[in-house]
């Protein structure tokens, strides 16, 4: 008899989605005349809310690591999307701030972007966003 959980595949669910999501945002961004990709509105996004933060701080909250980071707000400052100030506090330590032509595009875009998430989640519940939610923390930390 065949294991069920043998074959497994679920990278490539993970991977089909993560396509058609990135691809369905690219999309929009273009029809809204908006010249930013999927990893810099991540970025856009949070700081959107948490202006003013760390590098290291926007890492953890956008779930990348230092060099993407890195790479993504010299692309955000040569679009004059964002700004880097030395901190106060520690001068070791640059925070990262939108500008107001990222605020402008993010309250251009963010209307339709709920509207994307929203499409995108039909037929489905919170208690299914959370049950998503703890698989997908599961399998990163059974890789972590």
């Amino acid at each position: 008899m065949s294991n069920p959980q043998k074959n497994l595949n679920f990278g490539a669910l993970i991977e089909r989605t993560l396509r058609v999501t990135k691809q369905h945002f690219l999309q929009l961004f273009k029809e809204l005349d908006i010249d930013i990709t999927t990893e810099q509105w991540v970025l856009i996004d949070f700081l959107y809310q948490n202006d003013g933060i760390s590098q290291t701080e926007l890492a953890n909250g956008s779930f990348k690591n230092a060099p993407t980071i890195s790479r993504i707000i010299d692309l955000l400052k040569k679009k004059e999307l964002v700004i880097k100030k030395q901190s106060t506090e520690d001068k070791r330590q640059y925070l990262i701030f939108l500008t107001e032509k990222a605020k402008a595009l993010h309250e251009k875009a963010y209307p339709k972007v709920l509207e994307f998430r929203k499409q995108g989640w039909e037929g489905l519940s919170y208690k299914d966003y959370q049950q998503l939610e703890k698989i997908m923390n599961t399998i990163f930390h059974n890789f972590g």
